[in-house]
């Protein structure tokens, strides 16, 4: 007999913010992991193969990346979205059929599109060997996002962070630098960076099974799930997280088909700190967006409100001052890689001030999404990745990596402006809370200005003590501040 339950009561505002900080805190430190890892895969990609050759390489990642986010078929979002709501409304009965409806069809794609990356490998840019290399692993990359989402839906972060944020890339970045010192080929070089993808999806697999022990223990029969329901939510999602990366990962592609390997090379490594900043804001969203769904699903506005401002307020507090010194330190960024990639400043600086605008917005599409506006989200995908097609036809023959880099910055503003005009005039929120002009305004303060004022100035020494100085005046001004920055007191 099925045992009775209320619906879970919230939590306070101070107690959703607490586990947020604690999940977000946690994710952060991974993203640390993360972040580093893919650095130090850029530099011996960069140190151990030739420019052409390196080139290829990151054509195949990324034609990899899309692959695997053309088999999830959007369920990622899904698989947040509806396990927090059963939890919202205390009905846990039809997760397992969530799961089911959601795991068999990426199974089933992440194979077919495996097997067409195998064969039509020869038509893609770069080189084939390599896109082999990387189409074996492609559904174990698939299914173990798929499930690493499911268990961020029933709250449990843990698994992101040591499966995805740590285990996976730190053993990617071990591989690789053992085939390095060995001296091995380009294409295991590619196939060791995938392999991490096997342990990590039959790892989670198991997680979940746990997490779903835990939570799964007495229900009633009120949610509003259903195979169709799933679908008509995660349709638009399919087709929004493919432009999605095909927003974060074409650009490579035009570049290698219209200017070259070479410059390609160069695109991606003067790119590759985007990817950090990409990666904070990732790890803060997973850890709000259940919350966010809970808050959404019982129309509490304020609520989510409080949580989408905060949220924004520690993106901003993270992933500003790497914006920031990355843009004043270019030419040293840069010269980590080798001497190939010192005419990258340009592209570093473009992107670097863009990511600022896209930071201080916020989890924008992720709250559209929570909010049930995947069709909104879905349009504006599409237009900002339209945007980024017109701008690199039209600039890479002509500026080559620099082209690139200006169509992706044009099409990261269309994709936050839009989606943040959207969520303020049609779901009553907006990220500029308290929290998130005092982070803006300690970042600026403590990086940009003192770099500003020293710009008469060619001694790089001094350049280096400002900074420094500013970082230890924005660490003692987040203590100071903490309660405004992490609760959104006064």
């Amino acid at each position: 007999m099925t045992a009775t339950l209320e619906r879970p009561a919230l939590e306070s505002p101070k107690g959703m913010l607490r586990g947020a900080v604690r999940g977000g805190i946690a994710s952060l430190a991974g993203t640390v992991c993360t972040g580093l890892a893919g650095v130090g895969v850029t530099w011996l990609a960069a140190r151990a193969l030739d420019p052409h050759t390196a080139g290829a390489f990151f054509a195949a990642t990324a034609t990899f990346g899309l692959g695997v986010t053309v088999a999830k078929l959007g369920t990622q979002t899904s698989l947040v979205y509806w396990p927090a709501r059963m939890r919202a409304t205390g009905d846990l009965t039809r997760l397992a059929e969530c799961l089911r409806v959601a795991l068999a069809p990426i199974a089933a794609a992440a194979l077919v599109i495996a097997a067409g990356l195998w064969f039509a490998a020869d038509l893609l840019p770069g080189r084939a060997d390599l896109v082999r290399a990387l189409a074996v692993f492609l559904p174990a990359a698939a299914l173990s996002d798929a499930l690493l989402a499911a268990s961020r839906g029933l709250r449990a972060m843990r698994p992101t962070v040591l499966l995805d944020r740590v285990l996976r890339p730190a053993t990617q970045l071990v591989l690789l630098a053992l085939v390095w010192a060995a001296g091995l080929g380009p294409d295991v070089f590619a196939a060791l960076w995938a392999l991490p993808y096997l342990p990590v999806a039959l790892l989670a697999g198991l997680w979940l099974g746990r997490v779903r022990a835990r939570v799964v223990l007495e229900q009633t029969d009120v949610a509003d799930f259903t195979p169709r329901r799933f679908w008509v939510f995660t349709a638009p999602r399919a087709v929004a997280s493919f432009a999605q990366m095909a927003l974060q990962r074409i650009d490579v592609l035009l570049v290698a088909a219209f200017a070259g390997l070479a410059p390609a090379a160069m695109y991606a490594v003067a790119g590759r700190f985007v990817i950090l900043g990409q990666f904070v804001n990732q790890g803060v969203s997973q850890s709000a967006q259940p919350r966010l769904a809970e808050r959404l699903a019982v129309r509490d506005t304020a609520g989510a409100n409080l949580l989408y401002q905060q949220a924004t307020a520690w993106v901003v507090l993270a992933a500003w001052p790497l914006y920031l010194l990355v843009f004043t330190y270019a030419p040293l960024y840069l010269r980590l890689f080798g001497e190939h990639y010192a005419d990258g400043v340009g592209i570093v600086r473009v992107l670097a001030a863009t990511m600022m605008v896209a930071t201080a917005c916020g989890m924008v599409d992720m709250v559209l999404a929570m909010g049930g506006r995947t069709w909104w989200n879905l349009a504006n995908v599409a237009v900002a990745l339209l945007v980024m097609l017109g701008v690199d036809a039209l600039l890479i023959p002509r500026s080559g990596a620099l082209g690139a880099a200006i169509g992706l910055s044009a099409a990261v503003l269309v994709n936050n402006l839009v989606p943040l005009m959207q969520v303020v005039l049609g779901l009553g929120l907006h990220p500029f809370g308290r929290a998130t002009l005092l982070a803006c305004a300690l970042a600026a303060g403590c990086f940009a200005v003192p770099q500003l004022l020293l710009l008469p100035v060619h001694s790089l020494t001094l350049k280096i003590a400002a900074t420094v100085a500013g970082a230890v005046a924005y660490a003692g001004a987040a203590v100071r501040f903490r309660t405004v920055l992490m609760q959104g007191g006064r």
